[in-house]
């Protein structure tokens, strides 16, 4: 008979839940069993919540932290150990949204060229120019560039949701990528690991980025998905229209990419008050 935790990889497998979620899911479960030294299967509802309630008052955990454990208590229990009548009364936390951080452009090529190593400026390029996420970063082989005049894009291999997408590849990016590969001769991975034989870490990526953060003398605050924040609000403030974003991004819906609206400059700056529009008369002398 299967082990618990192989029947909840089986079930997120199924479903096809991306890698880091099942590795953020099996996390939570295992950390749960740890607290109580018992396997999950055998904990009450009660005990759900009061480990919950631990993590908040305790372990002064964020509230988005806690609601990834609530998902994947709910999951293991509704889907895994088939309890549907279980009663799962674990409340979702509201997460207070905050506004990511967005660099001006001068901050961005002050960032890319503080990179210590080709590798790092190709692999921080990469990341602003195609508006990637750090596992997608990761994941990008050299067959994923295709530099065909008619054709010159860069593939997504299944994204968030397991979606492949294509996103832009500038002239640019391309000409960094063909002197990064002449020097390095990369393959299969465009950013593997040292020893060649698995992609890049995403830990490491986010070491690249703040390297060169700090380097540059920048705030901190975020990480290297700032530059996917920034490559989605630049190309805002250049005109390119929502429908298009959302296909580049990969957002499953279009209010996702909206939210950039807020923190594209231009359509403040840009705007005219309604105010320009009327035809108001003279104003009095006194």
């Amino acid at each position: 008979m299967k082990s618990l935790r192989q029947q909840m990889t089986d079930a997120m497998v199924l479903r096809g839940f991306a890698a880091r979620t099942q590795e953020a899911y099996l996390a939570c479960v295992v950390a749960l069993a740890r607290h109580y030294r018992r396997p999950p299967d055998t904990l009450t509802t009660d005990e759900l919540q009061a480990y919950l309630l631990h993590l908040i008052t305790e372990r002064k955990q964020a509230y988005a932290s806690v609601n990834q454990a609530a998902c994947a208590f709910r999951f293991i229990y509704e889907r895994v150990l088939q309890r549907p009548n279980a009663r799962l009364d674990i409340p979702m936390a509201k997460v207070p949204k905050r506004r990511p951080q967005i660099l001006a452009r001068t901050e961005v090529a002050r960032l890319i060229g503080a990179a210590r190593t080709l590798r790092g400026r190709t692999l921080l390029m990469t990341t602003y120019a195609a508006g990637l996420r750090v596992s997608e970063l990761c994941a990008l082989q050299v067959a994923d560039i295709e530099s065909a005049a008619d054709r010159r894009c860069l593939k997504v291999r299944q994204g968030k949701g397991n979606q492949n997408r294509y996103t832009l590849l500038s002239p640019r990016l391309l000409d960094t990528l063909r002197h990064y590969w002449q020097i390095g001769r990369p393959r299969p991975w465009l950013f593997p690991n040292p020893a060649g034989t698995a992609p890049i870490a995403c830990i490491t990526a986010q070491r690249i980025y703040g390297a060169a953060r700090d380097t540059a003398g920048l705030p901190h605050g975020g990480g290297i998905h700032t530059l996917r924040h920034c490559f989605a609000t630049h190309l805002l403030e250049a005109g390119v229209d929502l429908p298009t974003l959302q296909r580049l991004l990969g957002h499953g819906h279009v209010s996702t990419t909206m939210r950039y609206l807020h923190l594209a400059h231009s359509h403040v700056t840009g705007a005219t008050s309604p105010l320009e529009l009327l035809d108001l008369p003279d104003p009095p002398t006194v």
